[in-house]
């Protein structure tokens, strides 16, 4: 069994990990509370731009362009696939960063000649020990949507340049407090059968392009784009924090049974120390009381 002062020094250093996964745990909780604010204040502008573009297609149904698939259902040539992960900047957030990785890596190993870029500093650091030309793109933390539109113009730039003929954006999307997945979505080319709602009242009219219909596409695209890719990053943004609450969480309950488990041992370990000393206090007073006893005998 331990020493006192062993378990005295663990128990000292475990209430200083709890200080620590407690302030992160409140930390996550007050940050996850903002983002959900933001990323629910994200989705009425993302609805509505899928609305405009689905217009466009149902008015133009025979419009040719690269963030399409072609009328026949053929992807646009030229480029290479692109796959754009989305990670945390810090660990100690359980499973978050490794399934993310994980999935990025078997789209990788689908496309060996793919561009793979990179959100985040945790996965820039396994992706740069483990692959030949990442492409480190920006932090994960404080997601903006200005921070947003400068992603989607690097990306852009290279698709629009036919250096990529597909992007593929992995992230991961938290359904709830308890549920949290790793979602694979294709951002360009776009599919037009999912713009294919059904059109109301305000979707029959038709549609002036001003100066034309390339440049009204690519101005709403860009938009789209920079919507979808800040949703994205304030999603992965939700589910990390909701994560790292989670993870330290548990750490607190594992934290407070370990300060359990040490408090009994310490208790059981002073109580066999006073046992102790109680035990050889009584045999040395029973020493003392047979030596008066032999000497008085002799005398």
């Amino acid at each position: 069994m331990a020493s006192a002062k062993e378990l005295k020094d663990r128990i000292k250093a475990v209430q200083e990990t709890k200080k620590i996964t407690n302030a992160m745990y409140l930390i996550s909780s007050t940050k996850l509370r903002r983002a959900k604010v933001d990323l629910a204040q994200t989705r009425p502008y993302f609805d509505a731009l899928r609305d405009e573009i689905g217009r466009i297609l149902r008015v133009g149904n025979e419009y040719q362009s690269r963030y399409f698939f072609n009328v026949d259902g053929t992807p646009p040539e030229g480029g290479v696939r692109g796959v754009l992960a989305i990670t945390a900047d810090k660990g100690l957030a359980g499973a978050y960063n490794v399934n993310v990785i994980r999935e990025a890596e078997r789209l990788v190993r689908e496309s060996p000649d793919a561009m793979l870029f990179v959100v985040g500093e945790y996965g820039r650091r396994y992706f740069a020990a483990h692959y030949d030309g990442m492409v480190y793109l920006r932090g994960a933390q404080s997601p903006t949507l200005d921070g947003a539109r400068t992603l989607c113009t690097q990306l852009l730039d290279l698709y629009d340049e036919e250096k990529l003929c597909e992007l593929t954006v992995v992230y991961t999307d938290m359904k709830n407090s308890l549920t949290s997945s790793v979602l694979t979505h294709r951002l360009l080319p776009l599919d037009r059968r999912s713009f294919d709602a059904a059109p109301g009242e305000g979707c029959r009219a038709e549609l002036e392009f001003i100066p034309s219909e390339d440049a009204v596409v690519r101005g709403v695209m860009r938009s789209y784009l920079s919507g979808f890719l800040y949703a994205a990053l304030l999603d992965s943004y939700c589910s990390e924090q909701n994560a790292r609450v989670t993870a330290m969480d548990a750490a607190n309950v594992n934290a407070q049974e370990l300060l359990g488990t040490l408090s009994l041992q310490l208790n059981r370990s002073r109580q066999a120390a006073i046992t102790q000393e109680i035990t050889e206090i009584s045999a040395g007073a029973q020493a003392q009381k047979n030596k008066r006893k032999k000497g008085g005998a002799r005398a």
